[in-house]
């Protein structure tokens, strides 16, 4: 039953992958955000980049393409990171521990059934091996994370910036209103506004980042979230 009980937070930690990794980029990228100096220089860096891209799209002359445009960054960032988990993490490797995994616990649990005491002690021997090959492969699934964040940080830092711009813009009459965002549930909310806990458009950054990860992986033959 402990090892029933293991497997099962591994499978959930898996089904969370996607958003406990956007929850870490958020907590990194808020605190850089924090110290001036630094989201001073990640933000003005990364408007060589963005600001051209915002200037084609539009957002200066209609604050509502916001919303595309953090689609558009959502985009790269779930392209960039899949791609970059594709060529680092031995899936194949991964899948065949899974699946050897699978077929321990189903042993497992017939000797545990069958009352079997001697073949229970061989396979609780095993058990620990395999635990510690799955930890590995646990392991190595944030092996790809460090680079994931040289991307992903400076494109969020940009848009708290740039979130924090508009907000002045606004209270300062430059424009008329803010760039709204339509939800489930509660309907059309200002994009700097609070949604389900988050500034809007957090939620739909994380909203496109992590449905548009989850179609490239399954492109990627690397699985869904």
């Amino acid at each position: 039953m402990r090892r029933i009980a293991t497997t099962g937070k591994s499978a959930g930690k898996k089904a969370m992958g996607g958003m406990t990794s956007f929850f870490i980029v958020m907590l990194i990228a808020m605190g850089a955000y924090s110290i001036p100096p630094v989201r001073d220089a990640i933000g003005v860096g990364a408007n060589y980049i963005f600001g051209p891209m915002a200037s084609i799209i539009g957002v200066t002359n209609n604050p509502q393409l916001w919303v595309i445009m953090i689609l558009i960054l959502a985009s790269i960032t779930g392209c960039y990171s899949s791609l970059l988990q594709k060529y680092t993490i031995d899936y194949e490797k991964m899948q065949a521990v899974q699946a050897k995994m699978k077929e321990f616990q189903k042993i497992y649990r017939e000797a545990q059934l069958a009352g079997d005491e001697k073949k229970l002690k061989k396979l609780n021997d095993k058990r620990a091996r395999m635990m510690e090959e799955q930890m590995q492969m646990s392991q190595e699934q944030f092996k790809p994370m460090g680079w994931i964040l040289i991307v992903t940080v400076p494109i969020f830092i940009w848009l708290l910036w740039s979130m924090s711009d508009l907000q002045a813009a606004f209270d300062a009459g430059t424009i008329a209103a803010l760039p709204t965002i339509t939800f489930p549930y509660i309907g059309e909310v200002a994009i700097n506004a609070v949604a389900f806990f988050l500034p809007s458009w957090i939620l739909w950054y994380m909203i496109c980042s992590i449905c548009l990860s989850q179609v490239i992986r399954k492109a990627l033959n690397i699985g869904g979230l």
